[in-house]
């Protein structure tokens, strides 16, 4: 096992939804991290923990900000990918995961705005949940090294399932991949989500990050947050 270094709590989660005392996990110097989206409208149980990603991102559609909770330390891998055996690894390779409560599917976002249940279409994003994102990216950047990059093909649901729109990885692509990704792209898995997010602008928005202080965080976070990118970006030195 690789030795965790780097803090293992994204500040502000909540982690009354833990559930790496219940499934342990592998320890990983985390140098990527998948999206994936919940295809739900609230927090998931995740059959207990059995399939929970290291953190899910809640939209509180009423305050305009992300509710942030996490199920396992940020270097500890957890389990919402698919994993065949004799294959390569995928929730165990270096990988933090991060669930986003919400639909890629323009079916289930039609069916909810008819119904009237109110929910965040990802593909369709609005700025104050990209940016929330963008903040937790700019942070795994800073923290734990992730690159600020990933593929550039992130095609719309549903034909992001399987490989239709070939932006699938192959076994020694994943084993390569460092940066940011989603459920589409990994090897081993056919789920499409989250389908055509507006990668380019969430990258954008990371790499300006922090670009508010009202993020819902405190503000002791918000400035180290702020000195760790600075750092990143070579701001302090002269």
């Amino acid at each position: 096992m690789s030795t965790k270094t780097g803090p293992q709590h994204y500040p502000g989660a909540s982690r009354t939804h833990w559930y790496q005392d219940e499934y342990g996990g592998d320890a990983m110097e985390v140098n990527a991290v998948v999206l994936h989206t919940t295809e739900g409208r609230t927090l998931p149980d995740y059959g207990g923990g059995a399939s929970a990603p290291n953190l899910t991102a809640v939209p509180d559609l009423a305050a305009k900000k992300l509710r942030w909770y996490q199920h396992f330390d940020i270097e500890t891998s957890s389990r919402a990918l698919v994993n065949e055996s004799g294959g390569v690894e995928t929730n165990a390779l270096n990988v933090c995961q991060l669930e986003l409560v919400g639909t890629c599917d323009p079916s289930t976002h039609a069916k909810w705005e008819e119904a009237g249940e109110s929910h965040i279409y990802w593909p369709e994003a609005p700025d104050w949940a990209l940016r929330g994102v963008a903040r937790f990216l700019a942070w795994m950047h800073a923290e734990h090294g992730v690159p600020l990059s990933g593929p550039k093909a992130w095609p719309a649901y549903p034909k992001s399932y399987g490989n239709e729109g070939g932006q699938r990885m192959s076994g020694a692509e994943w084993n390569d991949f460092k940066g940011v990704c989603g459920h589409t792209h990994v090897p081993e898995n056919d789920h499409g989500d989250p389908g055509a997010i507006d990668f380019a602008q969430l990258i954008k928005y990371a790499k300006e990050a922090p670009d508010a202080k009202d993020d819902g965080q405190d503000e002791d976070w918000t400035a180290r947050l702020t000195g760790a990118f600075r750092r990143w970006t070579g701001a302090d030195r002269s």
